[in-house]
């Protein structure tokens, strides 16, 4: 991975209950490098909590290859589903810990915010996520699922959003 002292490594989650979207960023000055991006897919159909130690064990192994600096982490909106909810606030709850453990600065963002760092609209669609962060990282034909795209925009706002 180009990891250089120069700049700071922000790693965005994006969690679900199916997948959970990662993506680790650098921002050297005002430009920012890809380094990793991907998906933790779960392996059986169904939610169990089962899973969580394996979540655990996956985003602890991320956080140890990666190295970053801050971790990101989006918030949960829910208008409708609290079965969903209940089971993604659980995957998170297991991400924080891992990022915690290893004394990572965590960052929680919602995902108007998100929307609003990386495009400039809180409203912005996943299309239009998906451009900014093409264009953020100078990526062409940069076509992620949706999870993996928003990870990233998550670690941008890390980047653009000094706190």
């Amino acid at each position: 991975m180009p990891k250089n002292k120069e700049g700071k490594v922000y790693l965005g989650i994006d969690p679900g209950t199916h997948r959970i979207g990662y993506g680790a960023v650098q921002m050297n000055g005002n430009k920012f490098i890809l380094l990793k991006k991907g998906l933790i897919e779960k392996k059986k159909k169904g939610y169990s909590t089962d899973q969580l130690p394996v979540i655990y064990k996956q985003i602890s192994e991320l956080i140890k290859k990666i190295k970053p600096d801050e971790m990101a982490v989006e918030k949960l909106f829910f208008s409708k589903n609290q079965t969903t909810a209940m089971t993604v606030s659980e995957a998170r709850g297991v991400i924080l810990l891992a990022g915690a453990q290893q004394s990572l600065k965590i960052r929680e963002f919602s995902p108007n915010t998100i929307k609003q760092a990386v495009t400039g609209y809180g409203s912005a669609d996943k299309k239009a996520i998906l451009k900014m962060v093409s264009i953020l990282l100078g990526l062409k034909d940069f076509k992620p699922i949706d999870d993996t795209s928003d990870a990233l925009a998550i670690a941008i706002t890390a980047g653009l959003i000094k706190d």
